[in-house]
């Protein structure tokens, strides 16, 4: 069964790494196989990490749309996971499934729970700047994030 999403007007997507953006109108598109995605909302960029969560969530996200640098990134992904549980001992239940989520190359699912820890960290005052996008918005997730 397809993959059903909808962008909004000007949104983009970024698909295996290619970003592909609507025009002035919406637009549904159809997924027919396994591919990478993230919608425009969705995407952390360098500038807005000003906490170790995103930190965390950034360097998920390029383990996940970049895939031919997941070695040294994955690397990266084990130091901050090491800081951020420093810095955050009570999310370790959390962070521990973000680490299993990671290990299983589930990405996408990992970034969902991550964004969740922006929430208990500004202490409930938004999602930190990653766009829209729900927590409990797991209708389009992929249901396996790795590549075909």
């Amino acid at each position: 069964m397809p993959l059903k999403f909808v962008l909004r007007p000007n949104e983009k997507v970024i698909i295996n790494g290619a970003v592909i953006g609507a025009g002035d109108r919406p637009g549904s598109f159809f997924l027919y196989n396994t591919a990478n995605f993230l919608r425009g909302r969705e995407v952390l960029k360098e500038e807005q990490i000003d906490c170790i969560e995103k930190k965390l969530y950034f360097v998920i996200q390029l383990v996940y749309i970049f895939p031919e640098d997941a070695t040294l990134n994955l690397q990266r992904f084990a130091s901050i996971l090491d800081e951020t549980r420093q810095a955050r001992p009570d999310a370790s239940k959390v962070l521990d499934e973000i680490e299993r989520l990671v290990e299983a190359r589930n990405y996408y699912r990992a970034l969902k729970l991550c964004r969740k820890m922006f929430r208990s960290a500004d202490g409930g005052a938004g999602n930190g700047g990653t766009g829209d996008a729900e927590a409990g918005d797991d209708d389009d997730a992929p249901a396996d994030d790795r590549m075909p």
